[in-house]
Formats: C-alpha cells, structure tokens, sequence
C-alpha cells in the first residue's frame, strides 16, 4: 500500500533540516563578510625533498630517489659516486636503503603574507615507501607557484608527526618551514581597491547594491556642483562584473590606504543574501537549505510513497506575507514525520530538480 503526503498545513521542524532563517526587509551585514580584497590571498610553497630515520618503511629502490640522495651527499661533502655521476656500482649502493623515502612538501603563506625568517608548518607526503611514522624531514627547497620562478623562497626540516595512523604517508612538521624570501600581497594598485565577493555572494544584483551602498558612503568627497559629478561617482567605484567591485581611494585616503581599506570593509550591506540554495551531500545524507527554497505543482512517486504538492488552496501559512507557494522545507519535515529514510529524500529532491521544478540551485557535495 501505498503513503500519501499531502502539503495543506503546517508542519514540525524535523532534526533532519538545517534550515537558514529568512532574511527580513532591512537585514544587514558588513562588508567584510561577504567579500575579500583582491591581492590578500594564500600562496601555495611547493618543492621535493627527503625523509630519513624511517625503520625499514622508505624506499629508495627508484631513480628519482636515489638521484636526489645521491644529489644530499655530495652537497653535503660525501659524494657517493668519485666521478659524480650515479653509475651501477653507485645505484647498487643505494637502491637497498630502506630508511629514506622521496617526498612532496607544501606550506601555505598566509593572506597577509610573510616575511624572512618567519616559521610556517608544512605537510608531508610520501611519493614512495610504506609510512612516514618516526622520520626525520631532512631538507626541502620550496618554490613558489609560478613553475617558471626559481627562487627558493622556503627551507624545511624537522620531525614528522602522523595525525592519521590509517594514513601513515602524510604527515607534517610544525613551524619546520623557514622563510627565505620575503612574500607580499599588495591590496591595492593604481590608486584602486578590488572588492572579490565571495562564490556564495557573486551575483549581480549583490554588486549592484554593493556599488550603491559605497557610493552613498563616499560621494561626500565630490561636490553637489560638479559637473562631472555622476562621472566621478562612477569612477569612485564600479562593478567590473558580477564578483569584482574596484573602488578608487579617496584623495584624503591617500597616504592612508590601510584605514580606507579598514573603514571601507565595516560598511553595512542591506539585503546581501544570495540566491536560494539547497546543498545535499548523500554520504552524510545532511540537507541544508535557505529558508525561502520553493517548488513547484508536482506529484512524486517513490518506493512506497506518493507525494501530492500540487494543491495550496487550503495551505496554511507561516508567515503572514507568505505566499501560497510550497516551500521545501515543509515537504522535508511531511517526509521526516514519515520516517522517510534520508537518501530517499535526497533522491525526491533530485528527481525535483531534474524536472525544473525546485526554484533554487542544487548543490551536491
């Protein structure tokens, strides 16, 4: 036999749902919320290097190993090879070292850069061997991304530590990264500012208000009596597209970037919600969605069930400015007062999709 749900009246919060609570007219949040300077980001350090002190779980029985190994000993004045090349008798020598393995480390620079000297943690992880467990991080060089840039602007050594025993091929060393080379990240460029609002606020109508919002904080600076008033305010800030806003420092900003670029990141933005989402992740069988996610006339069929959205005549509201539109979460709560098994409520939420009738965008993680 089979259920049927039909959605007419209010239904009970469900711990199933995450459900994010409406904005209300007026709702603001800063700036900084929503978006980042353009130039503050992390860089990614990236080099080869080798782990010693391994009992019996490395392996140098390949040539990419025994290279760099035999690279070590001769810098550090114990050449393995008299002619300085790894001829047989020298790769017979090394192939059955089983205490050192060839490994790729990374260490990430902060937003706001670094500078020499400053000790950076940096992962581990083995390109060959069986586990890291209780070696030693030799030494590795660290480039930057740009291939094409030889500087190295890191060192790194240190003892490993294994956070996970099921994977014993990854591992890191805390503050075992050296700066070398200083790394900046300018935030500013021309006498301008790029605003990067982040993936869940890149919309157009969010930059739009955005711009607005800005020109309404600085147009203070231009004269009601300019004739190039409205030009000046364009060039004071604009919307390159839908993610990057550049936004001119202000004359009396001039020698004082860093408190325009504080102040400017503390201006309240109204009605910064992003479009309607639901994001899904079927492994953990989790739902979350914007409060506001609605869908259309549709009845589903699934397993022993039959789901009727397609009458709202004597549909019960929430709110009162609510319209009869039928929203997800209330058919999520109909389904989890069923005991309806989370991936078959995943699986109705797709199947709503697929036909066009979910009115947000379907994330699946």
């Amino acid at each position: 036999m089979k259920l049927t749900v039909l959605l007419r009246s209010t239904l009970a919060a469900t711990t199933l749902l995450a459900c994010a609570t409406p904005a209300f007219a007026g709702s603001a949040t800063t700036l900084r919320n929503i978006c980042r300077i353009k130039g503050q980001e992390t860089n990614t350090l990236q080099g080869f290097g080798l782990v010693v002190g391994l009992n019996g779980t490395g392996e140098a029985d390949d040539l990419p190993t025994m290279q760099r190994l035999a690279r070590a000993m001769e810098l550090l004045g114990s050449p393995v090879s008299m002619t300085g090349r790894l001829d047989e008798d020298a790769l017979e020598a090394l192939k059955n070292i089983k205490n050192v393995s060839l490994v790729m480390v990374t260490a990430t620079v902060p937003a706001t850069g670094a500078r020499r000297g400053d000790q950076l943690d940096c992962r581990v992880s083995a390109i060959n061997g069986k586990s890291l467990a209780g070696g030693q991080l030799a030494f590795a060089a660290l480039k930057g991304p740009n291939t094409q840039d030889k500087t190295v602007y890191a060192l790194c050594q240190g003892s490993l530590q294994v956070d996970d025993a099921a994977q014993p091929m990854v591992a890191r060393v805390h503050a075992g990264c050296q700066m070398q080379q200083d790394v900046f990240t300018p935030f500013w460029k021309d006498g301008y500012i790029t605003l990067v609002l982040d993936k869940n606020h890149a919309d157009f109508q969010i930059a739009e208000s955005v711009v607005h919002q800005i020109q309404d904080t600085y147009s203070q600076y231009i004269s009601d009596n300019d004739k190039n008033y409205e030009q000046k305010l364009q060039q004071l800030v604009h919307a390159v597209n839908a993610a990057n806003i550049r936004v001119q420092i202000p004359e009396i900003y001039k020698f004082d970037p860093v408190g325009f670029a504080a102040e400017l990141l503390e201006i309240n933005i109204y009605d910064a919600e992003p479009e309607a989402r639901v994001v899904i992740n079927p492994r953990s069988g989790s739902i979350v969605i914007s409060g506001d996610v609605e869908i259309g006339d549709v009845v589903v069929t699934h397993r022993n069930l039959v789901v009727d959205a397609t009458n709202y005549a004597s549909f019960e509201s929430v709110d009162p400015g609510d319209t009869n539109k039928l929203k997800l979460d209330r058919l999520i709560n109909a389904l989890n007062n069923l005991r309806v098994p989370a991936d078959d409520i995943i699986e109705i939420i797709r199947g709503i999709d697929k036909l066009g009738k979910l009115h947000a965008k379907l994330i699946i993680e």
